[in-house]
């Protein structure tokens, strides 16, 4: 009798249990919307100019008509055109000169010389100097760029020319020489468009020149080293 009241006891105590809801899970919490971030503006980098260029060597400038030149030589790859060029600068050997040739090539964008010195004049010219070829110096006939006049090598003195473009076949190959190089235009590239651009004699010179010499030749004040 013990036994079934224990076995009807645990019977209905199951029976309970059975009916019994299931313990319900505490709601997750409703999910929180992450903060949209606000963009902050980013200030434009300022621009740092950059530093001018340091000078090589010299400068010379050379006050024309048309306003100044002003030219930087390059004294350590040229160091003996560079010293010939100071010479006639320093004993004020092309002061009263001109630029008296324009040598101009059928192009849109201007490309030739222009050309200036002492043009053999025998108050003003000094001995020929040693030819200081670009394959050995390693400049070249670019835009600017400042360059003995010559017949044959070995014979440059007191004139020189400027080129305006570039003009790579004035640089030395194994076929020819070249001329050298000793320097480049710094500032007044500008007047030496207008030089080229003058007008030439079409009889004035000899050769090869013929047809090249400005009509109203450009004198050269004076020519001094720039401070």
């Amino acid at each position: 009798m013990m036994i079934r009241t224990a076995l009807l006891t645990l019977s209905f105590a199951t029976a309970g249990m059975a009916q019994e809801a299931p313990p319900v899970p505490p709601e997750a919490p409703a999910a929180v919307a992450a903060p949209v971030p606000v963009p902050v503006p980013v200030p434009a980098p300022v621009p740092v100019p950059a530093p001018p260029p340091v000078p090589t060597g010299p400068r010379v400038t050379l006050q024309t008509r048309e306003g100044p030149i002003t030219i930087e030589l390059d004294r350590a790859k040229a160091p003996v055109t560079t010293a010939n060029f100071l010479k006639y600068v320093d004993q004020k050997r092309l002061d009263g000169t001109t630029f008296y040739r324009a040598l101009k090539f059928p192009y849109p964008t201007p490309l030739g010389l222009v050309q200036f010195g002492v043009r053999g004049r025998s108050d003003k010219v000094l001995p020929p100097i040693a030819h200081e070829s670009t394959s050995k110096t390693g400049l070249s006939h670019t835009d600017g760029a400042i360059s003995m006049a010559r017949g044959a090598p070995g014979s440059a003195q007191g004139d020189f020319f400027i080129i305006v473009g570039d003009l790579h076949t004035l640089d030395a190959s194994d076929k020819d020489p070249g001329y050298a190089v000793f320097g480049r235009v710094t500032e007044g590239m500008d007047v030496v468009r207008k030089i080229i651009d003058a007008p030439t004699s079409p009889t004035a010179g000899e050769g090869a020149m013929k047809g090249q010499m400005i009509a109203a030749p450009v004198v050269v004040t004076t020519t001094r080293r720039a401070k």
